[in-house]
């Protein structure tokens, strides 16, 4: 099995005819991801790679009977864009646009909440479910259907380890990009018990960053309520504290958020760190 995207999925682009949007609805349907439709307002009845463009998201949901979406706007409308799609009844949002202010992204994602929908990013690379379906930016190439769950704060560390664990064997289940942003929707707890549940995963890697208190709270989680071999990588070892490095939530405050908290935190719940992103398929092989 996997989580959250699979055969069943029926996805529409929100954004599809601009640069970005167009190139990456062509390349999810290459890999046989079910893409049914696209939007953008005033282009209805367009084709994008034999795609239906529609002007609204409800439009696209009542013809196609989509049930996710993937947004390519511009920031100044990834709020309306994600608001768009859980009001026309898309259960799964997964916003790829970076740069989305922050209280933008507070109010879309309350109010995707009260839709009784899930809100993946902004500011991430998507999901994959190899074999079955891939929704956002991910270079499929590298993947390999299998039994591990990965769930990554960092679209690049993702790919390398995914890499590593394909090299070594040990395909993925699904592989998550949570996004980088100080407020993103679907975090570690969350999917983290949803691979719990899912009786195909068998492992799960963990790629944390600094900034913030999510490991440390992930890591008391895994310990008290997830019972599959996890094995951690953490970035910015070496980051000097008040220095944001890359992500707008990788930043060290005063009050915390070090690589070493982090990684001290996993360690008192047993569950090993890798020292480099190559280390994570051996670690999970000896905790199996």
């Amino acid at each position: 099995m996997s989580i959250l995207i699979d055969k069943n999925t029926r996805l529409v682009v929100q954004g599809i005819t601009g640069r970005d949007g167009g190139f990456h609805a062509a390349k999810m349907k290459e890999y046989g991801t079910n893409v049914v439709g696209g939007t953008s307002p005033g282009k209805a009845g367009q084709f994008v790679d034999n795609i239906p463009v529609f002007n609204t998201v409800k439009d696209a949901v009542d013809e196609t009977g989509a049930n996710t979406s993937v947004i390519f706007v511009p920031a100044a409308f990834a709020k309306d864009a994600m608001m768009e799609a859980a009001a026309a009844g898309i259960k799964l949002v997964i916003c790829i646009t970076e740069g989305v202010p922050t209280l933008d992204v507070v109010s879309a994602y309350h109010f995707i909440h009260k839709q009784g929908a899930q809100l993946l990013g902004p500011n991430c690379p998507g999901l994959i479910s190899p074999n079955k379906s891939m929704v956002g930016i991910m270079p499929t190439n590298i993947f390999k259907q299998g039994g591990t769950g990965v769930i990554s704060r960092s679209g690049t560390l993702t790919y390398e380890v995914v890499y590593n664990l394909t090299e070594k064997g040990m395909g993925q289940s699904t592989a998550i990009g949570v996004g980088g942003d100080p407020v993103v929707g679907l975090y570690y707890k969350e999917l983290l018990t949803m691979f719990e549940n899912d009786p195909e995963t068998d492992s799960i890697a963990l790629i944390g960053e600094i900034g913030g208190d999510a490991e440390e709270q992930a890591a008391e989680y895994i310990k008290k309520h997830i019972t599959k071999p996890v094995a951690v990588f953490i970035a910015g070892q070496s980051a000097p504290p008040g220095k944001q490095m890359g992500h707008a939530g990788a930043i060290i405050s005063s009050s915390g958020g070090t690589a070493a908290e982090k990684i001290a935190a996993f360690e008192a719940a047993g569950i090993p760190v890798a020292k480099e992103p190559s280390e994570i398929p051996d670690l999970l092989k000896r905790k199996r």
